[in-house]
């Protein structure tokens, strides 16, 4: 059970950090350098987009692991 918990909460995890957050940061990324090619532009616009949508999925799936673990002592309980 902790294992789709956690798998469950990376999912929201990456999709809220998709749809929320990973443009502004990225956008203001972007903003904070000057650039003499617009390849580079591109390149870290999508790195920070990227970064952001696995640290997202890291943060859900830590917090996912955390709760299905005390799921899992419940259930621990119950069976016994």
């Amino acid at each position: 059970m902790r294992y789709v918990v956690a798998i469950l909460f990376a999912i929201a995890g990456a999709a809220l950090a998709f749809a929320l957050v990973s443009g502004p940061i990225a956008d203001w990324t972007v903003a904070q350098r000057t650039f003499d090619n617009s390849d580079d532009v591109e390149n870290l616009h999508q790195l920070a987009f990227m970064g952001v949508n696995l640290a997202g999925l890291i943060a859900g799936w830590t917090i996912g692991w955390a709760l299905g673990a005390k799921l899992g002592d419940e259930d621990d309980v119950e069976s016994k």
